[in-house]
Order: structure tokens, then C-alpha cells, then sequence
């Protein structure tokens, strides 16, 4: 009885219970019923709503002129899309009352300028606007307009699969001399290998024959080369200007405004206006407007999940790791923002190892745009903010270039124009970096593109400016010659300066260019060094260049040895500070090392002529140094006499020995000390004893032990030491 009382009073207690919950549940489907009551009321009220609602229900053929209830809806879709953006609803009314026609072409072109998204743009509403291309009568220029507007909200439409089922209708439209341009930058960013065909590469073959080698043309046409190299024959340049204007203008600012209110970022080529104030008047300074945005993806979930399952291809925006990057590598879908790229690793390390151009292709042409028409055709004004934002994104950029250990097309095509107006000042550390990444450069276009604005900004500009200017083109010979060692054929007799690039250069082009680099930086080290007084840290950047220079034979494996001008090696020797001292005599001890492997190679000395004198003038710095530092014979070399009067009106005994080891001003510190050291108990200092036989060595190993390695490998394999210091030095090596 117990137990049945006890389930009597459970179930009733689940009844009352139950009983509750859907009492509960009454009310709260009332409350939701009251609310969404409420709202529709409101709605009901909105100027917007209800404006929206005008233009979906309007009847074709209704009268404008007149009209002041259209004029009165349009200005309130028009202010609410200037202020916080059309949704997806509205964009979908608004773009097929304009595509339609219903009230004639006078408000068809009013309406696309204000069509303005907030979030996303739906794909079916685009779709059903590119059809009404071809039922209509719409106006060439209005339908240039809807081309403009799809290539400013491409990013933010929220999938791309029906627009891309329709490739051959949109195709068809190149045919348009008015519309091609803007119709091969569309096509441009649909393309997919499916979509190249035979016929369609024959059409933009005839339409270049008709209208000549156009960009635009040129750029669909190398897009399809990547996908299809068997038929597309064309021989596509390999530096070619960007071939797709920014058009998108109209739209781009009340855009980028809007994103910045909604918290918004899904279009990379809407950003904020980016200026930079002008840094010297006496210049015009070009100004900017970039943005990069991180990698996402714009599609909505609902269109993501049909595309995932139709297509099985995985977005890189949800890959986070190298290794989900190496699983999903044969079926990545490349992001609409190419410009987010930038922002990750796994794109970054995507681009690198991926064999399909088609990526570097489209994040070249996005650079284009951003460095070139944005960065440099702007206009003016600006903060403080957006020069930070310029300056993030050109070192992003870098990092970019860092990480792949080479640069873009476009951010070289952009330098070279940058250099003409550059000041040396705004944002120099992005600049020179970028600058140390570019691909090798044509002996014969050096001077124009890269000597003569370098030359001008050297020689004007500051001490740091130089040694910043020195370092970056060391860091190009040292990008140029790597890239010569691990792409160079076997052959030795023409090289790929770059695997993403259709760059070639034949060897004795890219001996020719380096040859220049080379003799250019010697030009600017020697007039530098006179211009700053032989400055020790602007020495110590030009021997670091000759550290990379001295060994390109052996380590870089290129036939050529440039020997630094007297401008340079006649300061270094006579430097005041042991360690220029030091860095030269390293130098010149890897140049004989390299000449004396060179010399043996008898087949590259008969194709260089200029090897004999680069011999000779070698042979005249090694003997001049030696006589320097070790046999006390200052100026009494074939290169550099002085008459005997300069040394008597000196009134200094002994000139022609003050640069020995002993007495040269780099190291009569250390002369001094070991002196004091070996002799404590004198009080006369007398630095002539140090080069007694039994001290002379001492004070060698003395020198060599302050860590002094150059000058130690460089009075070894030139002078004859006695047999206890060689033996010395071999056991303190071993």
C-alpha cells in the first residue's frame, strides 16, 4: 500500500507538473505573439519599410515625372543606405525595380549608386539582375554602372555557384566593346579551369586581334594560361601594368563608411580613405588609401553548406593549421578578399607550396590596386590613423615578402614608380625592405628605374639614410645571388630568377646586372665616405657589402669578382677603429681565395677578358696592404705616391712606418697595453722595441687573441711568421 501511495503521489505530481510547463509554455508562445505583434506595428510605421514595400509593388509603367511619392521613398532608401546600409531584403527590391525597368531608365542609374549593403549581398538577387542584361533596354551607360557596382560588392555576395553556372551568359557580353573591359575583370575573378574552353580562348584571340593587345585582355587571357597552357599559345608579358582599373569609386566611400559603423569588414578594397600628410614641400606627395582585413569567409552558412556539399571543396578561411592545410590541399576554395592573403600563415604557407599561379595572379592584381592606384593616385589630406594604417599594411606586406622569401610583381612595379616621388623619410624601414625584395633587374633598365631616384635620395639625405640605403641593396645582391644558386640550371646558361614568375634571364644578363649593382654601390660608398668624413659606421655598411661581394664566386657559385674602388679600400685601411681594420683584411683574404679558385678554372678565364686586370688590381691593394701593416712602406706603392715634401712638412719621423701593426691609430691602443704588460716596469713607452724578434710575435698572438680573426687569416696566408707562431696559431685553432 505503501508503494502504491507513493506512485499515486508521483504521477500526480508529474500531472500538476506537466500541467505547469505547458501553462508556461501558453505564455511564452503569447509573449512571442504580442512581440512580433508589436514589431509589425512598428514596421508598419517605418518611412523605410514602407518605402521598400513602394518599390516592390510599384507597377511597370508608372509614370515619374510628377511623381513626388516615388521621389519621396527613394530620398528615404537613399539616406538610410548612406547612413548604416541597405539589408539583403532591400538590396534584392531595390536592384529589381532598377534592372527591370519598371518606371523607365531615368531613376535606373539614381537607385545603383545608392545600393549600398550592410551586410551581404544576396547571389539570386545579382543573378536575376545579369538576366535582365539581356531582356531589357537598358542604357549602355547603366549597364556599365550594374558592372561596376557587381565588382565593388563581389566580396560580399554570399556564395558564388549560380554566378558561376551562368559564366558562358556573362561571357558572352565581351563581345560589347563598351562593356569588355569591365566584363573580363568579372570573368576574371569567376574563372575556374571548368570554365576555359577552346572557343572562348579563340574569342579573346579575335577580340585582341580587333582591339589590339588591351591589359584587360591580356590579364583574362594569362589566367587562362595557368589553367590551360595547351591552349592558350599566347606569349603573355611578364611584367604587364595592371590590367583592371579601380572603377569601383562611386561606391567605395560611402562603403567603407558604412562597414566602419556596423563593425563590419567583408570587402577588402573598401577602405577607409588613407592619406599621409606630405613629409618635404618641396615634393608633391602622392597619398594612399589600403586596408587589409582578415581572412574570412563571406559566404552564409546556409550557402557555404550547399556549396561544401555540392562542390566538396573546403574554404581556406576555416583551415588553421598546417597540417588541416596539407589534408584539404587538393580541394582549397580560395577566398573572394585575396587581399586577406596577407593576414595568416596558412595562406601564406598555401601560396608558397601551391603549384596553381591562378592564387599569386589574383592577389597581384588586388596589390596592383591597392599600391598603385590607391596608394599613389589618391588625393590628399589625412591623419595620424591612416598613416598607421599604411604603415601596417606595408609591413604586413614585408612579413609577406619575408615569409616567402621573395616579392610581388606588383609591389616592384609600384617601387618604381614610389622611388620618383619618395622623400627617404615616410615610412623608410617598409620601403627599403620591400625595396631589398625585388626581382633581378635588366642591366639595361637599372639606371632609370632603380640608379637615378636612389642616387638622389643618397646623396640628400642623411647619415642613417645611407647606411639604411646600403644595407637594403646588400640584401638585394644577396637575394639575387640565391636565387641564382637554387634556380640556376645546369647548364650555367639560363636561370628562372623565379619560381612563381616567367622571368628568365640568361647568365651573362644576370652577371651584367650584379656587375652594375656592384659597381653602383662603390660609386655611392666612395662619395659617401668623403661626404661624411669617412663616418665609422657608414664604413662599417659598405664593408659589409663587400663581405657579400668578396665570396660570390665560391659560396653563390656566379663566375665574377668585382674589386672594391680605391675610394673604399684606402679609407678602410687607414681607419681609425681595429675593426674596419679587422673586416677589410677579411675581405681581401676571401678574395684571394676566391681568385685563386678562380685562376684555376681555366674555361671561365678565357670568357672573361676583364679577369686579367681584375687580377692586377687585386695584386696592387694585397701588396699595398702588406706594406701598410706589416713592412712599415706607407705610400710607396705604384697606386698611391706622395712627393717627399708632404712627409717632411708632416714632421713626423719615420711617415712611411706610422701604419704598421705597432703604430697605425687602429692599434696603438693595443700596442700600448701590450707594452705595458710586458714590460710593467718600465716607465719610457718606446713601441719601436715591440718589433724585436722575440717580442713580435707575442704581440701577434696578443692581437690575434682580442678576436681579431680577418687580420690573423690575412698575415698567415701573406706573410712568413716564424715557425713558433704558426705553430701556435694551428694549436689554438685545433
Amino acid at each position: 500500500m505503501a508503494a502504491a501511495s507513493y506512485l499515486s503521489d508521483s504521477l500526480d505530481l508529474n500531472k500538476s507538473s506537466s500541467s505547469d510547463q505547458s501553462l508556461s509554455d501558453r505564455s511564452s508562445n503569447r509573449s512571442l505573439r504580442v512581440a512580433e505583434k508589436e514589431r509589425r506595428k512598428k514596421e508598419a510605421k517605418d518611412p523605410f519599410v514602407l518605402a521598400v514595400k513602394y518599390f516592390s509593388d510599384v507597377k511597370a509603367g508608372t509614370p515619374v515625372i510628377g511623381n513626388d511619392v516615388v521621389e519621396r521613398n527613394l530620398v528615404v532608401v537613399e539616406a538610410v543606405a548612406h547612413s548604416k546600409g541597405l539589408p539583403p531584403e532591400a538590396i534584392s527590391v531595390m536592384l529589381e525595380f532598377a534592372m527591370s525597368l519598371r518606371m523607365g531608365t531615368s531613376l535606373c542609374a539614381r537607385v545603383l549608386k545608392c545600393l549600398i549593403p550592410a551586410t551581404v549581398v544576396p547571389q539570386e538577387a545579382v543573378v536575376r539582375a545579369v538576366g535582365w542584361l539581356g531582356v531589357s533596354k537598358i542604357p549602355t551607360s547603366t549597364q556599365v554602372l550594374f558592372i561596376k557596382w557587381v565588382l565593388t560588392v563581389f566580396d560580399m555576395i554570399d556564395a558564388k555557384d549560380k554566378l558561376r553556372a551562368i559564366y558562358g551568359f556573362i561571357f558572352s557580353y565581351v563581345r560589347d566593346e563598351n562593356l569588355c573591359p569591365y566584363i573580363c575583370h568579372l570573368l576574371y575573378l569567376l574563372t575556374t579551369k571548368q570554365n576555359v574552353q577552346v572557343f572562348r580562348v579563340r574569342k579573346l584571340l579575335e577580340l585582341q586581334t580587333k582591339l589590339g593587345r588591351q591589359p584587360f585582355l591580356l590579364h583574362l587571357l594569362s589566367l587562362y594560361k595557368v589553367f590551360c597552357p595547351e591552349l592558350v599559345t599566347l606569349s603573355v608579358p611578364s611584367r604587364m601594368r595592371s590590367g583592371f582599373r579601380n572603377h569601383n569609386s562611386p561606391w567605395k566611400c560611402a562603403l567603407a563608411l558604412v562597414q566602419k559603423k556596423n563593425g563590419v569588414l567583408l570587402d577588402p578594397n573598401a577602405g577607409v580613405t588613407l592619406t599621409v600628410k606630405d613629409q618635404s614641400k618641396s615634393r608633391k606627395r602622392k597619398h594612399c588609401r589600403l586596408e587589409l582585413v582578415k581572412l574570412s569567409c563571406a559566404l552564409n552558412k546556409e550557402s557555404q553548406t550547399e556549396s561544401s556539399s555540392s562542390t566538396k571543396l573546403v574554404p581556406l578561411a576555416q583551415l588553421r593549421t598546417f597540417a588541416e592545410l596539407l589534408e584539404n590541399m587538393h580541394r582549397i576554395e580560395l577566398p573572394a578578399q585575396m587581399g586577406s592573403l596577407l593576414s595568416t600563415s596558412v595562406a601564406l604557407h598555401y601560396l608558397d607550396c601551391v603549384q596553381d599561379e591562378s592564387a599569386l595572379l589574383r592577389l597581384n592584381l588586388w596589390l596592383g590596386y591597392v599600391l598603385q592606384e590607391d596608394f599613389l593616385f589618391c588625393q590628399d589630406g589625412g591623419t595620424s590613423q591612416n598613416s598607421d594604417k599604411a604603415l601596417h599594411f606595408l609591413s604586413r606586406l614585408l612579413m609577406a615578402n619575408q615569409f616567402l622569401q621573395e616579392g610581388f610583381s606588383s609591389s616592384e612595379a609600384f617601387l618604381y614608380k614610389f622611388l620618383t616621388v619618395w622623400d627617404g623619410f615616410l615610412m623608410r624601414p617598409q620601403i627599403l625592405g620591400l625595396l631589398s625584395n625585388i626581382y633581378v633587374v635588366p642591366s639595361h633598365k637599372m639606371g632609370t628605374l632603380l640608379f637615378e631616384p636612389l642616387k638622389q635620395l643618397y646623396f640628400t639625405s642623411s647619415l642613417f639614410f645611407k647606411c639604411g640605403l646600403l644595407e637594403c641593396l646588400n640584401n638585394m645582391l644577396r637575394k639575387w645571388l640565391t636565387w641564382h644558386s637554387v634556380y640556376a640550371l645546369e647548364d650555367d646558361m639560363d636561370i628562372s630568377i623565379n619560381s612563381h614568375t616567367s622571368i628568365h634571364i640568361t647568365l651573362s644578363g644576370f652577371k651584367d646586372s650584379v656587375f652594375q649593382l656592384v659597381q653602383f654601390v662603390g660609386h655611392l660608398a666612395t662619395v659617401g665616405l668623403q661626404v661624411e668624413s669617412c663616418h665609422t659606421l657608414l664604413l662599417n655598411f659598405v664593408l659589409e657589402f663587400y663581405e657579400t661581394v668578396c665570396d660570390m664566386f665560391l659560396q653563390y657559385g656566379l663566375p665574377l669578382i668585382v674589386i672594391p674602388p680605391p675610394g673604399v679600400f684606402y679609407p678602410a685601411l687607414l681607419a681609425t677603429d681595429p675593426v674596419s681594420v679587422d673586416r677589410l683584411a677579411y675581405i681581401m683574404y676571401k678574395y684571394k681565395v676566391n681568385l685563386a679558385f678562380y685562376k684555376s678554372q681555366e674555361k671561365i678565364i678565357k670568357s672573361l677578358p676583364s679577369s686579367r686586370q681584375t687580377v692586377i688590381d687585386f695584386n696592387h691593394y694585397q701588396v699595398d696592404m702588406v706594406n701598410y701593416l706589416w713592412n712599415g712602406k706607407m705610400f710607396l706603392s705604384v697606386n698611391l705616391q706622395l712627393n717627399e715634401k708632404l712627409f717632411g712638412s708632416s714632421k713626423v719621423p719615420d711617415c712611411a712606418k706610422s701604419f704598421d701593426l705597432v703604430h697605425h691609430p687602429a692599434f696603438m691602443g693595443y700596442a700600448v697595453d701590450f707594452h705595458r704588460k710586458h714590460w710593467p716596469s718600465r716607465r719610457d713607452l718606446d713601441l719601436h722595441s715591440i718589433k724585436g724578434t722575440n717580442v713580435w710575435d707575442r704581440y701577434l698572438e696578443y692581437l690575434f687573441s682580442q678576436g681579431y680573426k680577418g687580420l690573423k687569416h690575412f698575415v698567415q696566408t701573406n706573410t712568413k711568421l716564424p715557425s713558433r707562431s704558426r705553430e701556435d696559431s694551428v694549436a689554438s685553432e685545433a
